[in-house]
């Protein structure tokens, strides 16, 4: 399976804005959505965000939901999230994710692969 490549993580103060990306995905047969999930210093993997690629549903965790959009451009196959009044518990790095998406906040049911993951700091 083709390993995501994120980008577009960097340094932005508290209240900024940051447009992450990724490419060159495949999905495979158990696979039905991809998004992003997040992994801070000394902290677990949490899912932020998931779309599935069927219907286009998405899925947000609470603490992202209102801040963080996802999309999908199928025509340049990449996927964007859009994240806005970052704070500084958003710092993480942020991994480009398919696997099956699930309800109810947890936002993925399981992931099958993720790409090396890009930086994203908030601090002023």
């Amino acid at each position: 399976q083709v390993q995501p490549v994120e980008s577009g993580g960097g340094l932005v103060q508290p209240g900024g804005s940051l447009r992450l990306s990724c490419t060159g995905f495949g999905f495979g047969l158990d696979d039905d959505g991809i998004g992003w999930f997040r992994q801070a210093p000394g902290k677990e993997r949490e899912g932020v965000s998931c779309i599935n690629r069927s219907d286009g549903t998405t899925y947000y965790s609470a603490f992202v939901e209102g801040r963080f959009t996802i999309s999908r451009n199928n025509a340049e196959n990449t996927l964007y999230l859009q994240m806005n009044s970052l704070n500084p518990e958003d710092t993480a790095v942020y991994y480009c994710a398919i696997g099956v998406c699930t309800s109810g906040g947890a936002v993925w049911y399981s992931i099958s692969s993720w790409g090396q993951g890009t930086q994203v700091t908030v601090s002023s």
